[in-house]
């Protein structure tokens, strides 16, 4: 019955063909892996297979720009050397994916410089290649990595929700795209574009993994490579349009990938003017007819199961590693070495949480009740000349947000302290330069 109503329901869709991009349109796309080391695996993972799909839907490669350290496929710690999977027992994504840039280019200036199409400022750094899109022009950016309260992470630096949505509106001014996806992977990634900060008439449609106050999560562990191989929402919008193809709706596919992630609330923002819109507008070409798509996503034995299983939130990756690969040891001393270094992970968490506790202690004057209140409470960023600052001063004497991720994680009390009347920001740069000199 339930198939039945289903099938008259399609056979109205058909009637109404998905729209077709105009005919001087061209897609373009940028994709991001914005973390580095093996622990991290599953960013890669998950933008090496968004451009498997990119490609596949015709998609050329002069036209995908892809940022990733690149440090995962001929790691050491890697069994199958060359090979990325993004799924238990997966095919390798890894194959044929742009270098673009790699290593030291995988910055926020680098980015910024790319999506805003700055070919003087990128001469020389890696490939070299930039947005050379037009008004007429679909973008999709897709972004991968850890996040905090108003920030997202690169290698060793951050990029903060005021640089992305002025670097996204310059690139309106500038009539760079007709329209512009971004979907963004990262805890408390929200926040990046909540409130006013992305305009609802620019022609930017945005969803992200997380609301501004909780993580977003990882799955598929692989007791082979001793690793996370993906990220639940990531996993859920590119096993969706693997099943479905792009022939649905950017509005359908966040109904269903919000549906399916259920360790998070994925959000949407900016212009929702065009999310009727099929996705193929952004991920390139559909391959079958619109009713043939859908119903894969009513018959597919895939899209009914959930295999992400295992999910983990961001932040606690590193622990379920270690004690995933301490109760997998072979022997004994693999096992004790694990376990130490599980200790030190949790001795190193411990370490900056307290270093940020004396930071709010100094900066309150020793005020317990409002230092309390600073460490247990989320706030919306706003303050970013405040923040900005904080967060680099942060990084300067204490420790590298962009490298060390459990540090990222206390991003949100130095947000607490510039968005609460009691501080001003000279409080709060003084008592981190004071604490971290110590």
């Amino acid at each position: 019955m339930f198939l039945t109503v289903m099938l008259v329901s399609l056979a109205t869709l058909a009637a109404a063909s998905p729209v077709q991009p105009d005919a001087e349109s061209k897609h373009w796309a940028v994709l991001v892996a914005g973390s580095a080391g093996y622990f991290n695996y599953r960013h890669q993972a998950d933008v090496c297979h968004a451009y498997q799909i990119l490609h596949k839907h015709g998609i050329p490669d002069e036209r995908i720009i892809v940022f990733m350290m690149d440090d995962i496929a001929m790691s050491s710690e890697n069994p199958t050397k060359g090979i990325i999977i993004n799924k238990l027992n997966g095919t390798d994504v890894y194959k044929g994916v742009p270098k673009d840039y790699t290593g030291d280019d995988v910055t926020p200036e680098n980015f910024v410089n790319v999506i805003t199409g700055n070919k003087e400022a990128m001469a020389g750094i890696g490939s070299g290649k930039v947005l050379e899109s037009g008004p007429n022009d679909h973008v999709f950016i897709n972004f991968v990595d850890h996040g905090a309260p108003g920030f997202v992470g690169f290698p060793s630096k951050t990029l903060s929700a005021r640089q992305l949505n002025n670097t996204l509106e310059k690139m309106h001014g500038m009539k760079m795209f007709k329209q512009l996806v971004f979907y963004m992977e990262a805890c408390e990634s929200g926040s990046m574009f909540q409130g006013d900060l992305l305009s609802k008439n620019m022609g930017i449609f945005a969803t992200t993994a997380a609301n501004a106050g909780e993580s977003s999560f990882a799955c598929y562990y692989d007791k082979v490579r001793r690793t996370f191989l993906g990220d639940v929402y990531s996993i859920k919008w590119m096993e969706d349009t693997d099943i479905v193809g792009t022939t649905e709706s950017l509005h359908q596919q966040f109904q269903t990938v919000k549906e399916q992630t259920k360790t998070s609330h994925v959000q949407e923002f900016g212009d929702m003017k065009f999310n009727n819109e099929a996705i193929e507008e952004f991920l390139g070409g559909a391959s079958g007819g619109h009713v043939e798509q859908q119903l894969k996503r009513i018959t597919s034995p895939d899209a009914m199961k959930d295999y992400c299983t295992d999910k983990v939130s961001s932040p606690n990756v590193p622990l379920a590693i270690l004690y995933n690969r301490m109760n997998d040891a072979k022997t004994v001393e693999e096992q004790k070495e694990t376990r130490v270094m599980l200790a030190e992970e949790l001795m190193k968490r411990n370490e900056i949480a307290g270093v940020m506790k004396k930071i709010v202690d100094g900066a309150s004057n020793a005020n317990g009740a409002l230092t309390e209140e600073i460490l247990t409470r989320k706030t919306q960023p706003s303050n970013f000349d405040c923040i900005e600052a904080a967060v680099d001063a942060f990084s300067a004497h204490c420790y590298n947000v962009g490298q060390v991720d459990s540090a990222f994680r206390q991003v949100y009390a130095l947000v607490n302290m510039c968005e609460h009347s009691s501080f001003e920001t000279n409080q709060i740069l003084s008592s981190i330069a004071a604490t971290c000199r110590n």
